[in-house]
């Protein structure tokens, strides 16, 4: 009898240990890589705002090209124009906030794959607007 229950608890250290290696090998550690954001980026760009009311914008296409840690640049091309941002990967590294020298907003997002991100862009004042993309990888 004495036999078994030191069984059984051995097997029980067993997978409690596997189970925590398992975890750790694949989540835990993960957690803590920064992703790499650089690649181009592409989806339909949709707002609201009091001067344009609700509006589709169209394919927004966001190129990432260099990336220093958490810290990137690129550029986005939207109906408007194209233009330059630098951006910055949260801590949680699921969230990332980019501005532009010639905007007045801000904009907000979300990883919510290695392929799939969503932008959201807040500005207030005279011409506040809001707006989300939900931005594809490009291969």
């Amino acid at each position: 009898m004495k036999i078994s229950n030191a069984l059984i608890a051995l097997v029980l250290i067993v997978n409690v240990a596997l189970v925590g290696f398992i975890y750790w090998n694949n989540v835990a550690s993960k957690s803590t890589e920064i992703p790499n954001m650089v690649g181009t980026w592409k989806g339909e760009n949709v707002t609201v705002s009091e001067q344009k009311g609700y509006k589709i914008w169209g394919e927004k296409m966001v190129q990432i090209t260099e990336q220093k840690d958490r810290r990137f640049r690129g550029t986005f091309t939207y109906p408007d124009g194209t233009k330059n941002f630098m951006g910055v990967v949260y801590p949680d590294n699921k969230s990332f906030t980019w501005v532009s020298t010639n905007s007045r907003g801000f904009n907000h997002g979300r990883i919510l794959s290695d392929g799939q991100i969503a932008a959201c862009y807040v500005e207030s004042w005279e011409q506040a607007t809001v707006g989300c993309a939900t931005l594809n990888r490009q291969e």
